[in-house]
């Protein structure tokens, strides 16, 4: 599901009660909101969804390129880890009757 395809499925739920426009904003104040959090270093939690946790990778100066064998820097950065709730979990694995 792409960006648009969000937009018009809150659209339709909420039954155009607000704008399409209106509901992008909506979605790019919480995605902007989200991205500045995790820039914070803080982890973020939604309820029934999942945790994202922040995690510093640490510099390594004696990095292998997996290809050619050459050795590389990686300098240090911050990578995403996403943990799903337990009511996410199930609500993805319940098993749906095939007949």
């Amino acid at each position: 599901m792409v960006r648009s395809e969000i937009i018009s499925s809150l659209s339709h739920e909420i039954q155009k009660k607000l704008k399409k426009s209106e509901l992008e904003e909506i979605l790019n104040i919480f995605t902007d909101s989200l991205v500045a959090t995790i820039k914070s270093g803080n982890s973020l939690e939604l309820r029934n969804f999942g945790r994202f946790s922040v995690k510093k990778i640490n510099e390594n100066k004696k990095a292998r390129n997996p290809k050619t064998g050459q050795i590389i820097y990686s300098p240090k950065k911050i990578s995403i880890s996403f943990k799903m709730s337990k009511y996410l979990n199930k609500q993805i694995n319940i098993k749906k009757d095939i007949n």
